[in-house]
């Protein structure tokens, strides 16, 4: 009778089945990137192990691979990546971008952190610790990324009194010198913050590497943080974003900056008025 048995349909080699180093390897790159605040998907540990030189498992072997082992944040449903329509500019200083957020800092303070972000490339263009939002601080930080990179052609930032009044019917420091530039400052609609996704999505970034270390303990300790976030944002993290997974800066070098815009005309003043201006000056110098 065992003769008839039934065999055992299970395959003698498994030549497609993940090695045990290989696991061992994508779960210890996962912590490493953890650990240094950065982004630790499937995505970013198959670029990372790629760039190790590793032999890097697909995109759903690795999924696999951390539900298994228990290694997965458990995170809210998302929407899946095909269904979300992606605007990029054509160039670099096409657009830019401009948004703040408050984070912690020791002794149970807060600061603002401001970020000018480049729409095409991603990259961070210039960041800002200051005490809050204000007009001061999103002139300065904009003033450094002018320096650095030129002169945009738009730039979009929300409705926010520091930022861009000019739906509550105000002007505001930023817009006129942006005007007076020749930018086209534009804001996203009110309750739209789909508008500004792209600023929302690189804040948890940088919040993400900042929970990684120890709370600045002043606003010049965040900048300091701030700076080093720069350079591994902009050079060493493969954006998932960005065409071939290459950095903001890779794509900032890969195509040349948009012309600067014409700077605004200064006004000219109407002829009642010059003569006006005319008639008192003469009355002042005759007197």
């Amino acid at each position: 009778m065992a003769a008839w048995a039934p065999r055992s349909r299970r395959p003698r080699r498994s030549p497609s089945k993940t090695p045990p180093e290989v696991i061992e390897q994508a779960l210890a790159v996962r912590a490493e990137l953890k650990k240094a605040g950065l982004d630790h998907g499937p995505l970013s540990v198959m670029d990372k192990m790629t760039a190790l030189g590793l032999p890097a498992p697909s995109r759903a072997t690795l999924a696999r691979i951390f539900l298994k082992a228990g290694a997965v944040d458990p995170e809210p449903r998302k929407r899946p990546r095909a269904s979300y329509r992606r605007f990029v500019y054509p160039a670099p200083n096409c657009l830019w971008q401009l948004d703040g957020f408050t984070y912690p800092l020791a002794g149970g303070r807060e600061g603002t952190i401001l970020q000018v972000v480049d729409d095409h490339s991603r990259m961070i263009l210039a960041s800002l610790a200051a005490a809050g939002e204000t007009s001061e601080a999103v002139l300065a930080v904009v003033r450094t990324a002018i320096a650095r990179h030129g002169i945009p052609q738009r730039f979009l930032s929300d409705n926010g009194v520091a930022l861009n009044p000019t739906r509550r019917k105000r002007r505001g420091q930023l817009v006129d010198y942006l005007t007076r530039l020749g930018v086209d400052t534009i804001t996203g609609k009110p309750g739209k913050p789909t508008t500004q996704g792209k600023s929302e999505r690189h804040h948890r970034t940088t919040a993400l590497w900042l929970d990684a270390r120890e709370l600045a303990a002043d606003l010049p300790h965040m900048q300091q943080l701030l700076e080093e976030f720069e350079v591994v944002y902009n050079t060493q993290r493969p954006h998932q974003a960005l065409p071939g997974r290459i950095t903001p800066r890779q794509a900032w070098d890969a195509t040349p900056k948009a012309p600067e815009p014409e700077p605004a005309p200064e006004p000219i003043p109407d002829a009642p008025a010059l003569a006006k201006a005319e008639g008192q000056a003469t009355r002042v110098v005759t007197a």
